[in-house]
């Protein structure tokens, strides 16, 4: 082949790469400002990527509109930069279209990104590496509150109970002042209170019963402050953990506590692990919900059910 030749098909394959292109959804509350924007846009210039699609989030809009947005773009990688409420919104578009997710943690529990290891220091650093990262594929999970038509996908964690009023009732201030300790403010104020009948179905299965303070449904282990809830949860493996929270008598969080990180003994009644690929959670009363973290309301009714491998997330595994 001649040097001309080679040129024109190493100018081809140069072209090729520039048209690469990356959508940013951003919270702008959760950002730097404009010096991470700055270093994004170099950053793609560096990488040999086209200039990006800059989309923020807004209270009216916290995701979901910006995400259907960049896939109409036709973008290579939406990248969700904030916390997880963000994530959970670009992920609930994505999931199921094949278009992947990146991940720029900007939140205090950036909870998916501690479960799969990415960086959740250097905005720019974890921004690298969606930009020169593979593909692996995850589960998501979808999530019918009160009977509802209208389903939320979620990627950690849902809950109905004391976790989800912990959620529901951190102190904003103490969050920014000292980051994840604040869950465990509103936790020890929130230890206190009255169990809820619960009647749990797994896979359509006979369903238990119970008197719960939690029950909580997870599709990977690792929650605020690296706690492993879930041990033995994957995120790839096509099942969800259910653990239900029954404290009794005045020394029943201690047993809580006793059965979570000693699940070997399998008679404390404290704390009740399950799992299948769906699960139908029936309440008494009514009580706080959260998904990933995020507090959604109040319900008495849950159904979840897992999507095997439904999203795509580029990223850069470590070593």
């Amino acid at each position: 082949m001649s040097q001309t030749n080679a040129a024109q098909d190493n100018s081809v394959q140069d072209t090729s790469v520039q048209t690469r292109r990356a959508a940013v959804i951003i919270n702008p509350m959760k950002s730097s400002g404009e010096d991470f924007k700055a270093a994004f846009y170099r950053l793609c210039e560096t990488q040999g990527w086209t200039e990006p699609l800059w989309l923020e989030t807004t209270a009216e809009d916290t995701g979901l509109g910006q995400a259907r947005e960049a896939l109409e773009a036709g973008v290579d990688v939406v990248i969700a930069a904030g916390g997880d409420g963000t994530v959970r919104c670009v992920a609930e578009v994505l999931a199921g279209t094949g278009t992947p997710m990146g991940l720029v943690p900007m939140g205090t529990g950036n909870l998916l990104a501690r479960n799969i290891g990415v960086d959740i220091t250097d905005p720019v650093a974890a921004s690298y590496d969606v930009l020169n990262g593979t593909d692996i594929k995850v589960d998501v999970v979808k999530a019918s509150l009160d009977h509802s038509q209208d389903e939320q996908v979620f990627l950690v964690m849902a809950g109905l109970g004391y976790d989800a009023a912990i959620m529901a009732n951190t102190v904003d201030e103490l969050k920014d002042r000292v980051g994840w300790l604040a869950y465990v403010e509103a936790g020890i104020r929130h230890l206190p209170g009255k169990p809820v009948k619960a009647h749990i179905s797994i896979d359509g299965q006979h369903p238990v019963r119970r008197r719960i303070r939690s029950v909580m449904v997870g599709n990977c282990g690792k929650i605020t402050g690296g706690v492993e809830v879930f041990p033995d949860a994957k995120i790839d493996d096509n099942i969800l953990d259910v653990l239900i929270l029954a404290p009794a008598g005045r020394l029943g969080w201690f047993s809580v506590l006793a059965g979570m990180f000693g699940r070997k003994n399998g008679k404390n009644k404290s704390v009740e692990y399950f799992a299948g690929k769906s699960a139908e959670i029936s309440l008494d009363h009514e009580q706080e919900f959260q998904l990933d973290g995020d507090h959604i309301g109040k319900a008495k009714h849950l159904k979840v059910a897992v999507e095997h491998e439904a999203l795509t997330i580029r990223m850069t595994k470590a070593v």
